[in-house]
């Protein structure tokens, strides 16, 4: 007999990428399309959807298929287009990163959107909404992963709460707010909002034909890409805490209650029944690539010596400004002095994000958190075994290794928990 399986999708920027995972939880098979392969505009709504044929069925031919029971999406967090009735896309999305080019209307908002709201900015999903809106035959404004998930529903309203947090849903309430309305905002315009990993509904026939899937198919509720990833590692109980070492430094905590502080940059989105607390600091290795590329880093690594400390007291950022755990938008880096020694300088900077990284959990539990209790890792400073063992001394936790550094494995793992809710498996 063939095991049951479900699949994660993640919808990213530079591409799609399909898992499929068995009750067990143990990855089956995977497939990927990378944007610039599925189209020439990877902002195109189109391309994010040949991209995401094409993983499909490159996963599909390593598993059966007959054996698919749920599926879920994730997708880039604060990414929105407008849509017609029947889901098809009226105008240009707006990226997870682009700023409204109406300047007047994130004035014309910021007194009314509360400091602890995760809407706030030119960037935030609430400010494209109201940019959308004047859209002709607008009938709903919805997320990334709203609309690809409609792909397998043929339902073009519905959302979850993770990605409808920086639209202004208030997972607290667990409602979109009445302040929302004040904005000018028409609020039939935004979409129903569910649980992340919720069962939304059975797949319909057009794209269980499309897509090659089982006709009983439950389509769940997904998440952000951010959420994903973190699922993704495994981490599952209060005082998880896992750090993304990428070009920025990216902390997030597993808690039992929600931490709003807007003043450091930490917001909270509910998951799983638990609350995923957390913060980007500007430092991280977009600065360490400003002094030495990959290749020199990994050399001058070799000679560093983890166990003991420098004394350089840095605070490494490429210019003035800090958001996380500090926040002061002129904070001054730290890079002085520097040693003659290369391998001294890169052990400075290694400690000084390290420091970091110890200051953002402490104040997570400042703020009400749980104690850190264990560490996973990941992004590519993850693999520096020097700059590990550096955090590892300085975090005082045990580390433990990512199950896994996809995002379609935490997707995949919210499929897992709507298919047990449905009780399509054991």
């Amino acid at each position: 007999m063939t095991a049951d399986l479900v699949i994660g999708i993640d919808v990213g920027t530079s591409g799609v990428r399909a898992v499929a995972m068995d009750a067990a939880g143990r990855q089956a098979g995977q497939g990927a399309c990378a944007m610039d392969a599925a189209g020439p505009d990877p902002r195109h709504p189109q391309t994010w959807l040949r991209a995401v044929d094409k993983a499909l069925a490159e996963l599909l031919g390593t598993i059966s298929r007959d054996a698919v029971r749920a599926l879920a999406v994730d997708g880039t967090s604060g990414t929105t287009l407008p849509v017609d009735a029947a889901g098809t896309p009226l105008d240009a999305p707006l990226m997870y990163n682009d700023a409204v080019p109406d300047h007047a209307l994130v004035e014309r908002i910021a007194p009314i959107v509360p400091a602890g709201s995760a809407a706030n900015g030119p960037t935030s999903g609430l400010a494209k909404a109201l940019y959308h809106q004047s859209v002709r035959g607008l009938k709903r404004v919805l997320h990334q992963a709203d609309w690809i998930m409609g792909q397998f529903t043929g339902r073009f309203d519905t959302t979850d709460e993770n990605n409808a947090l920086k639209t202004g849903y208030d997972p607290v309430a667990a409602r979109w707010p009445d302040w929302m309305a004040a904005t000018g905002l028409d609020m039939a315009l935004l979409p129903r909002v569910v649980a992340a990993g919720a069962p939304v509904g059975r797949i319909s026939r057009q794209a269980a034909d499309r897509f090659g899937l089982p006709v009983d198919t439950l389509v769940v509720a997904g998440t952000t890409d951010g959420c994903a990833s973190f699922l993704a590692t495994g981490a599952s109980a209060l005082g998880d805490g896992v750090t993304a070492l990428g070009s920025t430094l990216t902390l997030k905590l597993l808690s039992d209650r929600p931490i709003f502080a807007p003043a450091y940059g930490i917001y909270s989105h509910r998951i799983l029944g638990m609350w995923l607390a957390g913060g980007a600091s500007n430092s991280g290795g977009k600065v360490l690539g400003r002094f030495f590329d990959t290749n020199r880093i990994r050399a001058l690594s070799a000679e560093i010596d983890p166990e003991t400390d420098t004394g350089l007291d840095y605070y490494p950022l490429l210019k003035p400004g800090e958001r996380f755990p500090i926040a002061d938008p002129v904070y001054p880096p730290r890079l002085t002095p520097r040693p003659e020694s290369d391998a001294a300088f890169l052990h400075g900077m290694l400690e000084g994000i390290a420091a970091i990284e110890v200051l953002g959990y402490g104040r997570l539990a400042e703020l009400g958190a749980p104690q850190l209790k264990s560490m996973r890792s990941v992004g590519g400073g993850a693999a520096n075994a020097a700059w590990t063992r550096i955090r590892q001394r300085r975090l005082g936790v045990p580390f433990l290794d990512a199950r896994s550094q996809e995002a379609a494995a935490g997707t995949a793992r919210l499929a897992l928990a709507g298919a047990r809710a449905a009780g399509l498996l054991a």
